[in-house]
Order: structure tokens, then C-alpha cells, then sequence
């Protein structure tokens, strides 16, 4: 069983010696994901706090607002970053 895979195997260590693992488009698709992802699971517990304080006392509105835009930041800038490269 071995035997019938090894060829296999040497095929593809050579093909991955030669060249990077994805393509840069590939590359840039999953850190502008990743960043959404992180944006996202940053904005589930500010989101949730910044209602709660508002809730109590609705002059902190402006705060909350900008605590929970605060992490979108990373996606513009994890965009800014692809376009540019």
C-alpha cells in the first residue's frame, strides 16, 4: 500500500518545493476573511456592552457607537492593504 503511494507523495513534495502554497489572490481572500472573522467576534461582546451601558444611561451613546465601530476598522484596513499589494 505504501509502495502505491509514495510516487504520489514525491510528486507533490516536489511541486510544493517549487512554489508557494496558495496563490496571492487565495492569500489576500483569506486575510481579508480572517479580518472580517476577528472584526466580528470583537463586535459580539462590545456590541453587547455598549447596549447594556446605553441602556442605563443613554448619554454614553456616542461612546458605544464608536467602541463597536472601532473593530470594522481592521476589515478597511485589511481591504486597504490587498488593493494595494
Amino acid at each position: 500500500m505504501i509502495e502505491a503511494i509514495e510516487p504520489l507523495m514525491t510528486a507533490l513534495q516536489s511541486e510544493a518545493a517549487s512554489g508557494p502554497a496558495i496563490s496571492p489572490s487565495a492569500a489576500a481572500a483569506l486575510a481579508v476573511g480572517l479580518a472580517a472573522f476577528g472584526a466580528g467576534y470583537a463586535e459580539r461582546g462590545i456590541g453587547s456592552a455598549a447596549m447594556g451601558a446605553i441602556a442605563e444611561d443613554e448619554d454614553l451613546f456616542v461612546n458605544g457607537l464608536i467602541l463597536t465601530v472601532l473593530p470594522e476598522t481592521l476589515v478597511i484596513l485589511a481591504l486597504v492593504v490587498v488593493f494595494l499589494v
